[in-house]
């Protein structure tokens, strides 16, 4: 039995606790590297954040520079439909007078 307790000690002390212990420093490497790169990825996203707001503001200034106002697009609008009343009134008229045609060729007829 005495053979077997000093196996036994022998083996955790030689054995059991250097690999308990690098298992540790492992786990503690691991973790202090992983919190690393989680700062580093959260600078990173903050940064792509910061460029991407910038680069918006850019675009609405841009387009309230660059693009027609709300007038000048009801002025367009105006013009268009004054043209399409026209188109549409003068198809009206040949619409009358392609009926009166007709009516008058099937009265003659």
């Amino acid at each position: 039995m005495p053979h077997l307790s000093i196996d036994l000690a022998w083996w955790i002390t030689v054995i059991e606790l250097p690999f308990m212990g690098g298992l540790f420093w492992m786990i503690w490497h691991v973790r202090r590297e992983g919190e690393e790169a989680v700062g580093r990825l959260r600078d990173v996203i903050d940064s792509r954040n910061a460029q991407m707001r910038e680069g918006l503001s850019a675009f609405k200034l841009e387009v309230a520079k660059n693009y027609a106002a709300a007038q000048d697009l009801k002025d367009v609008e105006d013009r268009l439909v004054g043209h399409l009343l026209r188109i549409e009134s003068k198809l009206d008229v040949t619409a009358l007078k392609t009926e009166a045609l007709k009516a008058g060729a099937q009265g003659q007829g």
